[in-house]
C-alpha cells in the first residue's frame, strides 16, 4: 500500500533529516534516506511508515548497493 505523496514531501530521515525516497512499489516496501552518508531504509507496514532508526535497514544490508 503506497504512502500518500503529500506525506512523503514532509517526512525526513530521523537520523540525518534528509528527504526520503518512496520505494513502496518495491519489495520490501520502504522509504529510503536520500543522503549518501546515511542511506537508511525505513519499512512501510500496512501503508504506515515506521520511522524508527532501530527498525531501519542499513544500506547494503540485503546485498544491494547503497542509494546514490
Amino acid at each position: 500500500m503506497p504512502v500518500d505523496a503529500s506525506l512523503i514531501q514532509i517526512l525526513a530521515c530521523p537520523a540525518c533529516h534528509a528527504p526520503l525516497d518512496d520505494r513502496t512499489a518495491d519489495d520490501p516496501a520502504e522509504l529510503r534516506c536520500t543522503s549518501g552518508d546515511c542511506g537508511l531504509a525505513y519499512p512501510v507496514r500496512d501503508g504506515i511508515p515506521v520511522l524508527l532508526v532501530d527498525e531501519a535497514r542499513s544500506p547494503g544490508a540485503d546485498g544491494t548497493p547503497s542509494p546514490a
